[in-house]
């Protein structure tokens, strides 16, 4: 990869939303900037600062040279809970509480009597955190939103307006959840196509239109078309028609992933030390799937916003044991809402020669292992580009957000996974985990995933669309200013 040419360097300051799901994303873009030749600033909140110095130790955020860390409050009040916090409290908050500390800190790291590094010369801002932008345009230099779910959730989210105008949104009551409302069909959405109501991100079901999340949606997206550019972590081939549909909406608009598969490729051990992980990974897991058969082993985690019913629990601990197949299980300890989450001691008894229970792991580590054969997911955007880019198909149990969307896709249009009835019976997660592994299903599924692994590492490679769109974002917008 080119590298940006001697002389001041460029210096963007990466400002994620403070959820474990797009710091992961935010942080691999800075890492391939900073490998091309960019200062990097990294500006987490202090609640989250707090989380990552406890998860992964006392030095873990010092940096790099070139590669800074610094915080900024999030307005909620103080907390030392190790748990994603409210995401209403924080679509209230940060858009209130955030824009004033952020230019005081480009103030501060302009100010060449403090700091010694060189000016801040753009900024790429979460898409839900578009105070970025009145930064940017205070300091008169570019502003890069970083939309980090896939294509077709950013576009829902887009059109979330005119679900209210359609007279689609709000619904009368919540009885319109389970009478079959939601498979309404929504055909008008640009470059989508075969979607329901259902597939639409759940921000979407309300029966109140004052709504915090939905209208925090509307607002966020409204102000997309004020930014420098916007990019997303997908590949063209992968959402080829609503990225065409976007770029005539959005004329700036760059598709730069999977970014996991681009950060592959850089050797740099210092880069690699920097990580993410809100949670402390749990030793071992590499150790216990080493003892495996190969593509044998379930993988199963729900990411870090999942929460489920004490039931829900129950019955996915018993299909996963009465499938017979061996497997990794993260529980997270906020998991189970209200409770601390519970495994049956008959199910440890049962299970304890071919499971393995962990807290958190390293999750792109895992899916690499030659050992897993499924991966029983949330259908997070990250987990899907991961399990895409190391070959696993899928069991998908959407819970909420952009995650019905990419089940949809994941199940419908991709063909790389299958869908688990959001009511969760022992008997259909029994059923579906032996199709994984081992049916004909199984099969078709892994063949296809191996086919867009392939065409995701094209994509990063040089000469492939994301490659090139990311030569093109440096030089066309964040160097702008700097030629």
């Amino acid at each position: 990869m080119d590298s940006i040419s001697a002389g001041v360097k460029p210096h963007v300051v990466c400002v994620p939303i403070p959820l474990q799901g797009h710091i992961n994303p935010m942080l691999q873009l800075a890492k391939l900037l900073h490998y091309k030749g960019f200062h990097v600033t990294f500006v987490n909140t202090e609640y989250n600062h707090k989380r990552l110095l406890r998860s992964r130790g006392p030095n873990s955020l010092d940096g790099l040279p070139g590669f800074h860390f610094e915080t900024i409050p999030d307005g909620l009040p103080p907390s030392d809970a190790d748990v994603s916090q409210d995401i209403p409290s924080l679509a209230e908050s940060l858009p209130k509480a955030c824009l004033v500390p952020l230019c005081n800190l480009i103030t501060k790291l302009n100010d060449t009597s403090y700091s010694n590094v060189p000016p801040v010369t753009c900024i790429v801002g979460d898409g839900c955190m578009s105070f970025t932008l009145d930064a940017a345009d205070k300091f008169g230099i570019p502003c890069v939103i970083f939309w980090t779910p896939s294509a077709c959730s950013f576009m829902s989210l887009m059109h979330f307006r005119h679900f209210v105008e359609r007279g689609l949104v709000p619904l009368k009551d919540a009885s319109y959840l389970t009478n079959g409302y939601l498979e309404t069909v929504i055909d008008w959405i640009p470059g989508m196509k075969n979607i329901r109501l259902k597939d639409i991100p759940s921000f979407v079901r309300i029966t109140d239109e004052n709504d915090i999340m939905f209208n925090f949606f509307i607002n966020e997206t409204e102000r997309v078309p004020r930014a420098s550019a916007v990019i997303m972590n997908t590949f063209y081939p992968f959402e080829e028609e609503v990225l065409d549909a976007l770029s005539s909406m959005l004329p700036c608009t760059y598709s730069i992933g999977p970014l996991v598969s681009f950060v592959d490729q850089i050797k740099d051990n210092n880069l690699e030390s920097i990580g993410s992980n809100l949670w402390k990974e749990e030793p071992g897991c590499v150790e216990w799937l080493n003892s495996k058969e190969p593509n044998s082993v379930v993988y199963v985690n729900y990411g870090s916003i999942t929460i489920m019913t004490p039931q829900q629990l129950i019955e996915f601990a018993w299909g996963l044991a009465n499938s017979e197949k061996p497997f990794l299980w993260i529980i997270r300890p906020d998991l189970v809402g209200g409770d601390s989450a519970i495994i049956p001691s008959e199910f440890v008894t049962e299970t304890k020669d071919r499971g393995m229970l962990a807290s958190w792991c390293p999750q792109e580590q895992i899916l690499k292992h030659p050992s897993i054969g499924g991966f029983l997911t949330h259908s997070g955007w990250n987990s899907t580009l991961e399990s895409v880019c190391c070959g696993v198909p899928m069991i998908s149990w959407p819970f909420f957000a952009d995650q019905q969307t990419n089940c949809r896709y994941c199940c419908v249009e991709w063909g790389i996974a299958m869908e688990i009835d959001n009511n969760v019976q022992r008997d259909e997660v029994e059923k579906l985990v032996r199709e994984l592994i081992d049916g004909e299903k199984g099969k078709e599924i892994k063949k296809n995933v191996m086919g867009w692994k392939k065409k995701a590492e094209d994509s990063t490679k040089p000469g492939g669309s994301s490659y090139q769109n990311l030569d093109k974002l440096i030089a066309e917008v964040l160097l702008a200013r700097n030629v």
